[in-house]
């Protein structure tokens, strides 16, 4: 079960909202960047040129927001945290993760910044938003506890009908994972993963029919998701507490909500900038 690509994308319209645009600076030393038989292109035309682009705005604002957030908030996010979630997409994609770079316009290196990126907006988030009790109050209402499963991905029905046929026979799960599994990401390890019922990468197909499983069951029909059918076993399926005990797992339920709301996030990042007193020259 492959996770979905949830970067960020912090658009130029983010940064523009908040930017105090000033005059060009004329250039003193407009050098000729390039020549043709009818004259030649000078750095003050070409650079005209570059700033009417709406790619390079878009280019300018991420630079101004990543060296921002780099700036303010750098040192909460280390070198390792950064390489453990690059590592983890290269293992995810495997022979295709250069393809999937690719696809998404990243270098190896600018994809690396990205991520960081990411990193560093969730601390401004959490420095500059703060969780209100009554907040964490409406998040108990539907707030349902992380669960542990192992979960068999095959690509047709048939193949998954198997694996439950295996099961009832008392084969091993994470045997099963192995061999029948095309989840590259987790079948090397018995198909064992850990989440919550707001994880928004996982289909919703997938999280509803495990949250029903009580711990050792496992689902008896295939389940049809995004990427083919799922056979799921419960490993822990903890109680849902009470209010008090749960609070720090509301909190970080409630941030990682407001990180995929792309106005929550905008203020955030405008504010930042405003923060960091950004001008464009």
């Amino acid at each position: 079960m492959k996770k979905k690509m949830r970067l960020k994308v912090l658009l130029a319209s983010t940064a523009t909202a908040l930017l105090l645009l000033s005059g060009c600076q004329s250039n003193q030393t407009d050098q000729t960047v390039a020549t043709y038989s009818g004259g030649k292109v000078t750095e003050s035309s070409f650079y005209k040129e570059l700033k009417q682009s709406p790619t390079t705005k878009t280019m300018l604002a991420n630079m101004l927001i990543y060296r921002a957030l780099n700036h303010a908030y750098g040192k909460s996010v280390s070198t390792k945290t950064v390489n453990d979630a690059y590592d983890s997409y290269k293992q995810q994609y495997g022979e295709n993760f250069d393809a999937f770079l690719s696809q998404n316009g990243f270098s190896r290196s600018s994809f690396k910044e990205s991520l960081r990126t990411n990193f560093l907006s969730e601390v401004a988030l959490k420095k500059l938003k703060k969780v209100s009790e009554s907040q964490l109050k409406a998040a108990w209402k539907t707030y349902q506890p992380k669960v542990t499963v192992q979960h068999i991905l095959t690509s047709d029905e048939d193949t998954a009908m198997q694996v439950i046929s295996d099961l009832a026979a008392g084969k091993d799960f994470a045997t099963l994972a192995k061999t029948d599994s095309i989840d590259t990401a987790t079948k090397d390890n018995g198909g064992k993963i850990s989440f919550e019922l707001n994880n928004k990468t996982l289909d919703a197909t997938f999280k509803d029919a495990a949250y029903k499983l009580k711990n050792g069951d496992y689902t008896q029909t295939p389940v049809k998701v995004t990427d083919g059918y799922e056979v799921i076993k419960m490993i822990n399926h903890p109680a849902k507490g009470t209010f008090t005990s749960s609070k720090k797992a509301l909190t970080a339920s409630v941030y990682a909500k407001w990180s995929r709301d792309s106005s929550i996030m905008q203020r955030v990042i405008s504010q930042v900038l405003k923060n960091q007193h950004v001008t464009i020259k």
